[in-house]
Order: C-alpha cells, then structure tokens, then sequence
C-alpha cells in the first residue's frame, strides 16, 4: 500500500471511531441514563435523602448533607457544602430542622430550595391534640394537660420537624417530591409518579404493620429520650414524654428529671427510650431514678453501622419489636 492509501485508511478508522463515540452520547439521554443531564438533588438529612432516592430513581442523583452518624441537629457546613446547595438543581431540605441550613438555602439556593415540611404538615407544640389516629388512645385519667404544663423544655411554640416517624406523613412528602422533580425534569414525570405511589404502598404497609402491632399495648405513655416521636405516639396512640426537648441539646433541669421519674414510676412504664447518635446519659438517668430499663428506640435522623437495619422501612420495623416489648403490646 502506498503513503496516500495508507493515510486514507487511517482517516477512515479516525472517523468511525469518533462516529462510535459520538453514538454512546447520544442525545437520549436523559436523567439518570448515563447523560449529564441527570438532576443533581441534595438532601439535608437521611429520611430526605431516602425518599427522594426512592421517587427519583435513576433519573436523579442524591447526596446528603448530613455525614452517616452525625447528629443532623447539629449540622455544620463546609464551604463545599455550601457550593453543592447553590448548585443542586433541588435542595430537599426542612426548614427549623437545621438552622445552618436554613441559611445556606437562603442566601444560594433560591427557586432550587424546597421545603418538605409544607407537604408533612407539621405540627406546633408538644402534639397536646393527638390520639385521634390511635386505636387505644383512650382517657385513662393520665392528665394529659399536666405534661403539656410541665413542659419538660419542648419549646411551645416550636413546630415539631419529626414527621417521618408517622409513615403516612412521609408517603405524603414523597408525593409531593415527585410533583416538584416532575416540574424539574417534565420528561420523567410519569416514573417519578410511579416511583412515589411505590413508596406510599410500602408506607403504607408498614403503617398497617405498625397500628395492627400497637393496637393493645399495657402501657401507653412513651418516655424518651428527646421529644422526636409526637408523630408516632399521635399515630399510633401514645401520650409521648420527651426527657429533652425537640432538640437533643435542651437538656432538662434535675427538678424536671426529678418529675418524669415521677410519672414513670406512677403510669407503670417499664421502659425508658434512648436513641441512636444521642448520649444516652439523660434517659438513662430517668430510668435508673424510677428503676426500670432503657431500650433503643430511633428516630431515625441518621444511620449508622449500629442501626437496625439498612434502610429506613428496616429501621421502623425494628422501632416496632422495640415498642411492643417496652410497652407489653399483646
């Protein structure tokens, strides 16, 4: 072959070379396929991040703010951090959860911020009006506006952030999740509605495990570490006592530890709750004082490797077993 067949021939490989390359980029691509064009969703703290990983699906990367066992409390941001929520294409976050957040979403987020607490519902206060989802909710004399007036550090007029707890109320945040990255990303509205009423199916299972499982429980008054599970106990029938207030750093003055080992004692708890990524010291106090046991019960702000399980479906269904046997459910 001579020098000129020989370059032709090289060009020829060149350029179908470049025509195979070009091919794998095509512009099908879309969220999630392999494309760059996937939308990039950041979460402030695990049960956000779960469910918009669940409703986005392929189509969507997620990443969470809130380092695996970190307090999401507690959460400080690193200036990259404050980089990845001016540039998300949606910040999932819940406003008064996390107060460094709540900065960063104003200051660089802007139409990208969005806050899952319009669709939760939340509700103000130490859940005082419950029970009306519960199946043995009923007035056994326990005096409910008695720990309404103690307080025990709830901050009244604080609205309560801890709505996951109440699968229902997160079924509802993952619908309204896949509304907004349907607005987003218009081409996979339909699976980000099919991935959403996958989620409430499985929410709404566990929903029934857990009202079927804590539907005849002994004792109905659930003493924990900090005011996390209103939800729940609004839900699910109990009337909860939170040692520390909705966030774990409003510790209780001895006189108030004093009170609640009091109560413990007279409604007949067996078991005082401590949780994961809060020292247990407090409740473990309460429990010592009033001479009955502690058990884990998670609120499931994060995981770690000593989680219950996996993913936050495992976790609630551990929370469950845990709460049959600390409140002698039949």
């Amino acid at each position: 072959m001579n020098v000129s067949g020989a370059r032709w021939t090289a060009l020829t490989a060149l350029s179908a070379a470049a025509l195979l390359v070009s091919g794998c980029g095509s512009d099908d691509d879309g969220p999630g396929e392999g494309g760059s064009g996937g939308l990039d969703v950041v979460a402030g703290f695990y049960p956000l991040e779960w469910t918009a990983a669940r409703v986005g699906g392929e189509r969507i990367s997620v990443t969470s703010l809130t380092p695996a066992g970190a307090e999401a409390h507690d959460l400080e941001l690193a200036p990259q951090d404050v980089a990845a929520v001016g540039e998300a294409d949606l910040l999932v976050y819940l406003e008064g959860f996390q107060p460094a957040l709540d900065e960063a979403a104003g200051s660089e987020a802007g139409d990208a911020a969005w806050d899952a607490g319009q669709a939760a519902d939340l509700v103000e206060g130490a859940h005082e009006e419950g029970h009306e989802e519960g199946e043995h909710a009923e007035d056994d004399g326990h005096a409910e506006e008695e720990h309404a007036e103690e307080g025990h550090g709830h901050g009244d007029e604080a609205a309560d952030p801890h709505f996951w707890l109440d699968p229902t109320r997160l079924a509802a945040v993952g619908d309204a999740l896949a509304e907004r990255l349907g607005e987003l990303d218009p081409e996979g509205a339909s699976a980000y509605e099919e991935n959403a009423a996958a989620l409430r199916a499985d929410l709404e299972a566990l929903d029934e495990e857990m009202r079927t499982g804590l539907a005849d429980c002994a004792v109905d008054t659930l003493v924990t570490g900090h005011d996390a599970f209103g939800y729940l106990a609004d839900r699910y029938g109990f009337e909860v006592v939170g040692i520390s207030g909705l966030s774990p750093s409003q510790e209780p003055d001895p006189s108030q530890l004093a009170e609640i080992a009091t109560l413990v004692r007279e409604r007949g708890v067996t078991t005082v709750y401590t949780e994961t990524l809060v020292d247990p010291a407090v409740a473990e106090t309460v429990a010592e004082e009033a001479g009955v046991r502690t058990a884990v019960l998670d609120p499931i702000e994060g995981l770690t490797g000593e989680s219950a399980g996996e993913d936050y479906l495992q976790v609630m269904r551990a929370n469950l077993a845990t709460l049959q046997e600390g409140q002698s459910c039949s």
